[in-house]
């Protein structure tokens, strides 16, 4: 399950919680609402710490090699406009 889905339940979990006044014999919509709620919290703390280990550091001192190209000279007469 990805944020989106713990978002998804989050917001479903608020909605029993909060917007909803049914009653339903056996079921206490309120309880099952903070159930998704806190099952959701759970879900987007997990999905962040794995997302912050699959950061890739590049690990200290190494050497950042940039290439080098070969400036050309264009100014409208070397190559072949001007004439």
């Amino acid at each position: 399950m990805g944020l989106g889905g713990c978002i998804i339940l989050i917001a479903a979990g608020a909605i029993l919680t909060f917007a909803t006044d049914w009653d339903m014999q056996g079921v206490n919509l309120d309880l099952v609402g903070i159930i998704l709620m806190i099952v959701g919290l759970i879900g987007v703390s997990t999905f962040s710490s794995i997302a912050r280990r699959r950061r890739v550091v590049m690990p200290p001192n190494t050497p950042v090699v940039e290439e080098q190209r070969p400036h050309s000279r264009r100014d409208g007469y070397s190559d072949g406009y001007g004439v």
